[in-house]
């Protein structure tokens, strides 16, 4: 069963899924104990950091894993990534602030998001591009 590649794809994205969404979850709670709910922290720091992991992990892939297995790389960037970064929860929490009336709060943590997300995903990039470099 495990030989056909459709299902293998299927169990490596799911076994990175349950990983990812179970990492999201307890983060998010243990954030929100740390820093309490007022802000979303809990899902600005979980997307950012899951732009810096897949900034990092796909920049050592295209560079210099290119022989790990399509299994490992559905695992982690579709499967655990995916379920991970928690773009549907930052939409909410962004309509949440804006609905409650804190329209300079929501609109921070809306463009805070995404523009941290994209400096964490080059952060990634270049982390990735060192420790290749110091590797060889």
């Amino acid at each position: 069963m495990l030989q056909n590649p459709v299902i293998r794809a299927a169990v490596a994205i799911s076994l990175g899924a349950i990983a990812g969404a179970l990492s999201r979850y307890y983060l998010g709670l243990w954030f929100n104990q740390l820093f309490g709910t007022e802000f979303p922290y809990g899902t600005l720091i979980i997307n950012i950091s899951g732009c810096f992991v897949m900034g990092f992990f796909t920049t050592l892939l295209i560079r210099a894993l290119r022989t790990i297995y399509l299994d490992a790389r559905l695992l982690v960037t579709t499967g655990f990534l995916g379920s991970y970064t928690t773009f549907s929860t930052y939409e909410l929490d962004t309509a949440k602030l804006l609905q409650q009336g804190n329209l300079e709060i929501g609109l921070f943590y809306w463009l805070c998001s995404a523009v941290l997300g994209m400096v964490c995903f080059q952060l990634g990039v270049i982390c990735a591009k060192f420790f290749h470099i110091r590797k060889e």
